[in-house]
């Protein structure tokens, strides 16, 4: 009964006619970033951080949130339309919705989208409800130690999850907490990394800067130099009886809904995660569950339907960690929780003890993007599809000019212009060499927290390390991180000995 008087309490707060025009622009913000190829969700809200300066904290947290939300949805109408996916969440998407655009079936296919993304926001939402109180009063009981082995955690995750390539992944970590010293030592003030004695780097490396050049600039020069030709845009219309033909045809569908929403979901919450991997096994799951996998891969409506649930409630679910434990669950997650920290509002437990109206009124804010995003989406389709039209140049130059504008306009530094470039060059760099990114944000942000938790920890215990181990939350995240850390060696041994046994076994059998 407590939670639904908190959350009516929060909807008193995103229902404000400030943050209810907050959540309207920015779903509709979020479509358009989501259904251009290049940008996604993560390059949205980095590149329109700087724009909540001219809001309140709690509406501007609650815009970003509704950008993320809206970018989701909109992922599946260039994955459609054009066959190539809006971000990286709506790869799987591809796979069945392009081929039922080219068989004529395009509003078909976005209205699966859509119905399929309403579904997986709406049951991750109720989870997310239900479930953060009870996280957030289990996370109380966290000192210094316990949080440096959730950041360890959240580290070797990544290292984990990262695909095979763990050096790269490891590297990555490294350079963005490398990056997190520079500035003023927390504890004897000294300059630390200050690049010959420069001025700006006094007050460290800004987030916004590190996120506006690598998620912006960077992943701009990366799709011009990507993008060789424009596309076919397949038309699509959805009138009144398009809609209710298509509700109609989501019958058989709602197995790959549900479980595409709790394993979304679930997997969602697990650092470094996030969409993507969600929406591709939800999608495997749907495939092998179904009564026609045959149809997979040929035009299938639970191929549309199961991803897209899956990704929206994945979504969801990276906030959960976010706000309770202050461990971002997915790339876009680490920008937002960036962006919390600019504002001051501190996540964790103790933000649900000290800023109630702000966390529940995000909270409450998701139900109400999640209705407006389904509404907008649906609405607009037309002019997405001509959106999709504009000349790339012409995007590409507006992009340039908002990470630029942006960049200075918080502390009006030169400094952080010239960095912007540089990070944009970096970044194109470090995604041509196909390193991953968001290890690096994520290390920007949680670096501070972790050397700050683990000097705590050290100076508490008279610099015994064996604090981290012998308590027992501490100890337990170690544990797991231990394993997470060695699970890519032993996934490459066991290779290698199945590939050491091939051979051998084709030999004998000749």
């Amino acid at each position: 009964m407590d939670v639904l008087t908190l959350l009516a309490e929060g909807f008193v707060v995103s229902l404000s006619p400030l943050n209810l025009a907050v959540v309207i622009v920015g779903v509709t913000v979020g479509l358009f970033i989501g259904a251009m190829p290049g940008l996604g969700s993560v390059n949205g809200v980095a590149i329109l951080l700087p724009m909540t300066f001219l809001v309140p904290p709690a509406s501007a947290i609650i815009f970003l949130a509704a950008i993320y939300y809206g970018a989701m949805y909109g992922g599946a109408i260039s994955s459609i339309l054009l066959g190539i996916p809006g971000a990286s969440t709506a790869v799987a998407t591809t796979f069945d919705g392009r081929p039922l655009a080219q068989k004529g079936k395009a509003g078909l296919a976005l209205i699966a989208a859509a119905a399929g993304s309403f579904v997986g926001g709406t049951i991750s939402v109720i989870l997310f409800t239900l479930f953060a109180v009870p996280l957030a009063d289990v996370a109380l009981a966290f000192g210094p130690a316990e949080e440096f082995a959730l950041v360890l955690l959240a580290f070797t995750t990544f290292v984990a999850l990262g695909g095979d390539d763990v050096l790269k992944t490891i590297i990555t970590i490294v350079l963005g907490l490398v990056l997190s010293t520079v500035g003023l030592d927390l504890i004897s003030g000294q300059p630390r990394l200050i690049f010959g004695d420069l001025p700006g780097f006094y007050s460290g490396i800004s987030f916004l800067v590190l996120a506006i050049g690598i998620y912006g600039v960077g992943e701009i020069l990366w799709t011009i130099e990507q993008t060789r030709h424009k596309p076919h845009v397949t038309p699509a219309r959805i009138g009144v009886r398009d809609l209710l033909a298509g509700l109609r045809s989501l019958g058989g569908s709602v197995k790959a809904m549900l479980s595409g929403s709790f394993l979304g979901y679930f997997v969602g919450m697990l650092p470094a995660a996030g969409a993507t991997p969600a929406s591709l096994m939800a999608y495997g799951v749907a495939k092998t569950t179904s009564k026609h996998p045959e149809e997979f891969g040929k035009g299938a409506v639970e191929g549309v339907v199961a991803p897209e649930t899956a990704n929206n409630a994945a979504s969801t679910g990276s906030l959960l960690p976010m706000l309770t434990l202050g461990i971002p669950g997915s790339p876009t997650t680490a920008l937002l929780l960036g962006g919390m920290v600019m504002w001051g509002l501190m996540p964790g437990p103790m933000l649900f003890l000290e800023e109630p109206e702000f966390v529940w009124g995000l909270i409450s804010s998701l139900y109400t993007a999640n209705f407006f995003a389904v509404a907008i989406n649906l609405a607009l389709i037309p002019l997405f599809v001509w959106s999709l039209r504009m000349p790339l140049h012409v995007l590409c130059a507006m992009v340039i000019v908002l990470c630029i504008v942006g960049g200075y306009a918080p502390d009006q530094r030169m400094h952080d212009v010239w960095l912007i470039a540089v990070f944009g060059i970096a970044g194109y760099l470090l995604r041509k060499l196909d390193y991953p990114l968001a290890p690096l944000v994520l290390a920007l942000v949680l670096g501070p927290l972790m050397e700050k938790s683990m000097r705590q920890a050290l100076i508490s215990a008279q610099g015994d390390p064996m604090t981290f181990i012998e308590r027992p939350i501490s100890g337990t995240f170690v544990a797991i991180a231990v394993v997470l850390f060695l699970l890519p060696l032993v996934r490459r041994l066991r290779r290698r000995l199945a590939g050491s046994g091939t051979p051998a076994s084709g030999r004998t059998s000749a």
